[in-house]
């Protein structure tokens, strides 16, 4: 895809530059070349992982790796509300959310690839405990809850949400996914979860099947 390639280098360029407008006309740019879902994990999730092997090496700052985290947080959140809703799902309802944890990047990344394959989805925010979550997914009848964890004790806590949706008798399904499901890839069953996604494009496809089950 070399539409994508040769813009992956001038993209974390501006990234690391702190330079959001320039990120923000490659990432236009390259949108024009390809599908929006595939630029997000082939060129924002690329240079973000380019960079995080950087600063392993001393190449760069941590300030660098934060601020580049930012400017892509606010690129993906500006594409995800600015997708159309007219051809999205309407049912079941599918919400995703940060949970315990406050670093919402991952999840931002996922949302966006979920809605622009037109699959409509809550946001429920970062930080969010158990027993909230549990009440919203309540509230909103959500059929497909997709749960991203950063830190491992926020993962360890997955297993409180599945037993106060079952205790409300409550059918939904959990995926989940965030760094201590990619480090033990046997985590995802001991939490009680229906699925783990690696990655964004994961994440869209075991939608799909999950959606097709429950019709």
């Amino acid at each position: 895809m070399p539409g994508v390639e040769s813009s992956i280098d001038q993209f974390e360029s501006a990234l690391l530059n702190v330079d959001r407008q320039a990120a923000k006309d490659i990432l236009d740019e390259a949108v024009r070349i390809d599908p929006q879902e595939k630029i997000i994990e082939r060129l924002i999730v690329r240079a973000l992982d380019n960079i995080g092997k950087k600063w392993e090496t001393g190449e760069t700052a941590l300030s660098q790796v934060y601020m580049s985290g930012v400017i892509c947080e606010e690129l993906i959140a500006d594409f995800t509300e600015t997708q159309s809703d007219s051809h999205l799902q309407s049912a079941p309802q599918i919400a995703i959310a940060t949970f315990r944890d406050h670093h919402s990047l991952g999840k931002r990344i996922v949302l966006s690839v979920l809605v622009a394959n037109g699959l409509k989805t809550m946001d429920y925010g970062q930080g969010v405990e158990a027993e909230t979550l549990v009440r919203k997914v309540q509230a909103d009848g959500i059929k497909i809850l997709l749960i991203s964890t950063l830190m491992l004790p926020s993962a360890l806590h997955v297993p409180d949400v599945r037993r106060r949706l079952e205790q409300l008798g409550l059918d939904v399904k959990i995926i989940v996914g965030g760094a201590p499901f990619r480090f033990d890839e046997a985590l995802w069953r001991r939490v009680g979860a229906d699925a783990m996604g690696r990655t964004s494009s994961d994440a869209v496809e075991i939608v799909r099947q999950m959606l097709e089950d429950i019709k």
